[in-house]
């Protein structure tokens, strides 16, 4: 049995958020774009996989477009696009069921994020002893951008961001800010570039094939 001081390692779920109307890339599922002969959703999931005890993909409509993948897909429980906190709050209650005590989200467009995420985002949560983490990176004119889904949260916070979606909440920041969120920095050129149009599309490809 571990010392009285000591902690259990807390279970943590991810959760890939693939729920985006796409609207800048034309429509359809911007996250199966083939990105170095892959699809970019592939890329997440490899990225995310290792980092956590379980992953689920958050998605609307026809699942079977994703049953290569062998995940669980699960829809907002919002009614209407609601946007990445309805997808967390899909994740948060798949967890939940499965008896994890944290959540993490990642983006499903966003191939390049860092392979040390959720470690850091829980280091920075117990440090601060808050309930929510956000991943942010150094803007020289504003100090940290902050990037809203890649988080990692407490389930136990499910029927408090459930209420807060009823009541019209869609704006993550305007949620995390009152309950505590610790912020852990990331360093890099583009830890958080993001596939939002046919360009940022071409520029992955070039990304990609950096050393």
């Amino acid at each position: 049995m571990p010392a009285p001081h000591m902690t259990l390692r807390p279970k943590i779920a991810g959760v890939v958020l693939a729920g985006g109307r796409a609207t800048r890339m034309g429509g359809g599922d911007k996250t199966l774009l083939d990105l170095g002969g892959r699809p970019i959703l592939a890329h997440v999931v490899a990225r995310l996989s290792p980092q956590v005890d379980a992953l689920v993909l958050n998605a609307n409509g026809d699942p079977a477009r994703f049953a290569a993948f062998g995940l669980d897909v699960v829809p907002d429980t919002v009614e209407g696009f609601a946007g990445p906190l309805a997808g967390i709050l899909a994740g948060m209650d798949w967890a939940a069921a499965r008896g994890h005590d944290l959540l993490a989200s990642a983006a499903g467009d966003t191939p390049f994020f860092p392979e040390t995420l959720v470690a850091d985002l829980r280091a920075v949560m117990e440090r601060d002893g808050t309930p929510l983490a956000m991943a942010m990176t150094p803007d020289p004119e504003r100090g940290l951008s902050r990037h809203p889904t890649f988080g990692l949260w407490s389930v136990s916070l499910r029927d408090d961001l459930r209420a807060a979606l009823e009541a019209g909440q869609r704006k993550v920041i305007e949620w995390t800010e009152p309950r505590g969120c610790a912020k852990a920095v990331f360093d890099g050129d583009y830890p958080f570039f993001n596939v939002n149009t046919p360009e940022d599309l071409a520029r992955a490809h070039e990304l990609m094939a950096e050393p």
